[in-house]
């Protein structure tokens, strides 16, 4: 039996559009930080509220060219992008 819970994408001003899914926050923010342009030195906001509750999940998100598993398939590049997120808050919803 699996947990996964549904994660909406939130910008500033509370709307919401594109779902994420994952058994725990972090693992739907990576998924959302892969589709994003931060940087390290300047990284994405990215809101995520889960389904069902009044909680939104805030995280700093970036991503980064590093170089592929030694096992990769032959169809993937040398450089992959990899996520990267760190939690900031959890902040409720009136």
């Amino acid at each position: 039996m699996s947990n996964t819970r549904n994660f909406v994408l939130r910008d500033e001003e509370g709307n919401e559009h594109g779902v994420f899914t994952g058994k725990q926050p972090r693992q739907a923010a990576l998924k959302a930080a892969n589709r994003g342009a931060g940087t390290k030195s300047k990284p994405d906001i990215i809101r995520l509220r889960e389904r069902g509750t009044k909680k939104v999940h805030v995280f700093k998100a970036w991503k980064e060219l590093v170089e592929a598993p030694k096992n990769r398939p032959n169809w993937m590049p040398e450089k992959i992008s990899k996520p990267f997120v760190k939690k900031e808050k959890i902040e409720k919803i009136e």
